[in-house]
């Protein structure tokens, strides 16, 4: 018997309601931050995530598992640097004093790579696999 995934919007549509929100919340958020990396100067675009802390709404793993999930309802390819933005913004927004940071290294190839992360109280919440053999070049905020 051979099964099909459903599509999109009608996964969507299955979801709670107060899933949906924070699946559209998360998308709306990573559509700004995805504009901003391609429209902006790095070091206005990179203060998209420094929001000031607001009052606890949801978990990180609530806001983390959104961001990824909106992150594959786009039209476009997301890195890094948008889904962290978004996460830091959210987390911020929801009182967690989330951190940004940004690192490179050299491949194996000679090719300079940049990656980002999120922590929280020093831990890597977001994009913390990656993290290691990335110099620390910046922290936001």
């Amino acid at each position: 018997m051979h099964t099909t995934r459903a599509p999109a919007l009608v996964r969507i549509y299955r979801m709670g309601a107060a899933r949906r929100r924070l699946l559209l919340r998360a998308w709306v958020v990573l559509t700004i931050a995805s504009a901003a990396v391609a429209l902006l100067p790095f070091r206005v675009a990179i203060r998209f995530g420094a929001k000031s802390l607001g009052r606890n709404q949801h978990t990180p793993a609530d806001w983390i598992s959104a961001v990824e999930s909106a992150a594959r309802y786009t039209p476009w390819r997301t890195m890094c640097i948008e889904k962290g933005l978004a996460v830091q913004r959210l987390l911020r927004g929801s009182g967690v004093d989330a951190r940004l940071h940004y690192g490179a290294r050299h491949a194996e190839s000679g090719k300079l790579e940049a990656h980002v992360w999120v922590t929280v109280d020093g831990q890597a919440i977001f994009g913390g696999e990656e993290e290691a053999g990335y110099a620390e070049l910046a922290r936001y905020p």
